[in-house]
């Protein structure tokens, strides 16, 4: 009896163990991933770190091997070229590359630019996720250039006197003659799609030259920014010739101009205090620009007198051209680089107030969308700038 019950237990336990065998426990297999990474350029060195990660963990370690591949970012030149392999530890989920980004002491100003960083040959793990972006960005520096080709006009004219400029030589804008304007504000009447900022983003000045620059970002509940500055209770005038060099940006959807409103208008309102649009350009006619006055008593009663000038070769985005305005008593006329292509009289505008003869102020701005451009569509890339070289009055 005790031999049959001992042979019992034996061959239950053997078939115990040949069942175990049968269903082995699959060991656990992690997948690695590589999360993108940016860094902000500056004057310095500084570091880009790559998180590269498991799925889950595992009491075992596991390795990948990982190598960085040029694209906008290219090396030398912006990142130290480096391959390797990385290892994450045993019951560990996360593990770090990290890629040497090169200074750039001039802080450019440009498109950010990337680079990517490939896995391969994973040790213990699968790959799941097998490359990322590396994104070092650029977009914000503080030092733009741009070539100075194009027309210009001179700094003196025989019988008048050069009574306010502004070269835009310093760093930064001159709040002695500029104010920001901020917001939105209903589309600015125009259901305008842009939200306009202070930030150096959006204006400043940079190599001789003022820098107005829309972009396609998130800000204020609106997906657009863009920057629009005033001369408003600072540097009104009255008559006198005004010159702006600029060059203009281009695109669906982009509306730049180059304007001024008549200093009563926080008593009297729009369109009653007037305006007078030196330039207005639509960002899809990069030959053609506009040039119109606005008045009457109400905006039921607004009128206004324009026309248009179209360059006979090249445009208005690739050199500079000056929008120039020859202000009277009575009369104001408007040129593009020295050709004369609209004349505003008093009697042209019949019985309506004439408003033109009183204090003005310079508005600077690129509109995005609104009534007249209508929207930006597929073909509208960003940033686009306005580059202002100078304004001159003179009297």
């Amino acid at each position: 009896m005790i031999d049959l019950l001992l042979l019992t237990i034996f061959s239950l336990a053997s078939l115990s163990c040949n069942k175990k065998n049968e269903n082995p426990v699959a060991p656990i297999v992690p997948a690695v991933k590589i999360e993108s990474a940016s860094v902000i350029r500056t004057p310095t060195a500084s570091i880009m770190h790559f998180n590269v990660g498991l799925d889950k963990t595992t009491t075992n370690a596991v390795s990948v091997d990982y190598s960085l591949t040029d694209g906008s970012a290219t090396a030398p030149r912006d990142y130290v070229a480096a391959s390797g392999t990385v290892t994450i530890p045993a019951n560990q989920a996360m593990a770090e590359i990290a890629v040497q980004i090169k200074p750039d002491p001039s802080d450019t100003r440009q498109e950010n630019l990337e680079f990517t960083v490939q896995l391969s040959n994973p040790k213990g793990c699968t790959i799941g996720t097998s490359s990322s972006k590396g994104t070092i960005i650029t977009e914000n520096g503080t030092n733009f250039t741009s070539a100075n080709t194009g027309y210009t006009t001179p700094s003196t004219y025989t019988g008048m006197n050069l009574v306010w400029q502004d070269e835009f030589s310093g760093a930064a804008l001159d709040g002695n003659f500029w104010n920001y304007e901020s917001g939105n504000n209903n589309g600015w009447g125009n259901n305008e799609l842009e939200y306009y900022t202070n930030s150096p983003k959006n204006v400043f000045v940079s190599n001789g030259n003022l820098i107005i620059e829309a972009r396609k970002e998130s800000i204020g509940g609106f997906n657009y920014s863009s920057a629009r500055i005033t001369t408003a209770n600072k540097k009104p005038f009255t008559y006198g010739r005004v010159d702006i060099r600029a060059k203009l940006p281009k695109g669906k959807g982009i509306w730049p101009a180059l304007w001024m409103l008549g200093s009563n208008i926080t008593s009297v309102g729009w369109p009653a205090c007037g305006e007078i649009d030196i330039m207005e350009l639509l960002g899809h006619e990069i030959t053609k620009s506009y040039g119109t006055l606005h008045y009457g008593p109400s905006s039921a009663t607004h009128g206004q007198k324009g026309s248009s000038y179209v360059l006979s070769s090249s445009n208005f985005y690739d050199q500079f051209h000056v929008f120039s305005m020859d202000w009277k008593q009575d009369q104001i006329k408007l040129f593009v680089d020295d050709n004369h292509f609209l004349t505003v009289n008093k009697t042209d505008i019949g019985s309506s107030p004439y408003p033109f003869n009183a204090p003005f102020f310079f508005i600077f701005n690129i509109a995005v969308g609104g009534n007249w451009p209508g929207s930006p569509d597929a073909t509208t890339t960003f940033p686009q700038r306005m580059i202002i070289d100078y304004i001159r009055v003179f009297q």
